[in-house]
C-alpha cells in the first residue's frame, strides 16, 4: 500500500515537472506579444461560432459515451449522462492525471449503480478508442488533400480500411456487447471530430487567416493525440508542443499554430467549467455528496492490489 501510493505521487510529480517544461519549452520559442496581439485582433463572432461547434461537439460525445453504456446494460438518460460528462471534462482539467475524469465516472457510476467497474471500464475504453478511430480517419482525409506531403492516396486509404478492419475484427471476436450499436456510435465519433475540425475552422477564420486551412487542420487532430496521456491541467504545453514541431517540420507559421491550439484551450475549459456547478449542487446527480478525490484514488489504489 504504502510502495503505491510513494508510485502516485511520483507519477503526479512527473506530469507537473512535464507540463511545466512543455509550457516553457513552448514560451521560449514563440513571441507572447504577437500571440497577444492575434488573440486581440480576432473576430469575436467566429470565436462565439467556435465556442457553439465545439459545445455541439460535447453534447454528440456526450450521447457518443452513453451509447456504450446501454451496450453493457447501464441504463441513463441522456440529461443525467451530460451532468456527470460535464463533471468528468471539470476533472479533467483539474485532478490527478492518474484519476482524471474518466477515473471519476467509473468510480462515480459503480458506486451509484452497483455496476462492475470492468464493465464501465470497458465502455469508456471503447469510447476513447472510437473516438481514436474517428480522429485518425478525419486526419487521413486531410492528408488526402495535402500533395505537399507527397503520401499516395491509395496508401492513406488502404491504412485507414486495414485499421478499421482490424478494429472491427477485435469487437467481433472479444467484445461483441459494443458490435451491436457499432454504427451509431461510431458515427457520433465522426461527427464529434467534425465538430471540432469545424471548431478550428472558425478559430482560423476568427484569426482573419486567408491561408490553405487543410495543414493547420492536420497538425491540430494529430495533436489531439496527447489527449489519451494522462497529464494535468487538459494537455497544457504538450499540445502546443506538438502542434509547434509539426508547423516547423511543415513549415507553416508556428504563431498561427500555436494561437489556434491555445483558443482551443481556453474555450474547452470554459465549457469544462460548466461541471462545478454539479460540485455545490450534487443533488443533480442524485448524490448527497460527490466522492472526493482521495476516495477516488484510494478505491482504484485498492481494485489494483485485489
Amino acid at each position: 500500500m504504502q510502495d503505491s501510493k510513494v508510485w502516485n505521487i511520483v507519477k503526479n510529480l512527473l506530469k507537473v515537472l512535464i507540463t511545466f517544461a512543455a509550457v516553457y519549452w513552448v514560451s521560449t520559442k514563440i513571441s507572447l506579444t504577437e500571440l497577444k496581439d492575434v488573440l486581440s485582433d480576432s473576430n469575436p463572432l467566429y470565436l462565439l461560432l467556435a465556442f457553439l461547434a465545439y459545445c455541439c461537439s460535447i453534447l454528440v460525445a456526450s450521447s457518443r459515451l452513453n451509447s456504450f453504456f446501454k451496450a453493457i446494460g447501464l441504463k441513463l438518460s441522456e440529461r443525467y449522462n451530460f451532468r456527470l460528462y460535464q463533471l468528468g471534462l471539470l476533472y479533467n482539467f483539474f485532478l490527478p492525471g492518474g484519476i482524471g475524469g474518466d477515473g471519476y465516472k467509473i468510480f462515480f457510476l459503480k458506486k451509484t449503480f452497483q455496476i462492475s467497474r470492468r464493465q464501465v471500464l470497458g465502455a469508456v475504453f471503447f469510447d476513447r478508442l472510437s473516438g481514436l478511430w474517428a480522429l485518425c480517419i478525419v486526419a487521413g482525409t486531410l492528408v488526402i488533400f495535402m500533395p505537399r506531403l507527397a503520401i499516395p492516396n491509395y496508401i492513406t486509404i488502404a491504412v485507414l480500411a486495414l485499421g478499421t478492419i482490424s478494429y472491427l475484427f477485435v469487437l467481433r471476436t472479444f467484445f461483441k456487447q459494443f458490435l451491436n450499436n457499432f454504427i451509431i456510435t461510431h458515427f457520433k465519433a465522426l461527427a464529434v471530430q467534425g465538430f471540432q475540425t469545424i471548431t478550428a475552422i472558425f478559430i482560423l477564420y476568427a484569426m482573419n487567416f486567408d491561408g490553405k486551412f487543410s495543414p493547420y487542420l492536420l497538425i491540430f487532430m494529430v495533436s489531439s493525440l496527447v489527449a489519451i496521456v494522462p497529464s494535468i491541467g487538459g494537455a497544457i504545453g504538450l499540445r502546443e508542443t506538438v502542434i509547434f514541431s509539426l508547423a516547423t517540420y511543415l513549415q507553416l507559421d508556428q504563431h498561427i499554430a500555436v494561437t489556434i491550439s491555445l483558443i482551443f484551450y481556453i474555450i474547452s475549459l470554459l465549457v469544462a467549467s460548466s461541471g462545478i456547478y454539479y460540485i455545490f449542487r450534487p443533488q443533480r446527480l442524485g448524490a448527497d455528496k460527490l466522492p472526493s478525490a482521495k476516495e477516488v484514488e484510494e478505491e482504484i489504489e485498492k481494485e489494483e492490489e485485489e
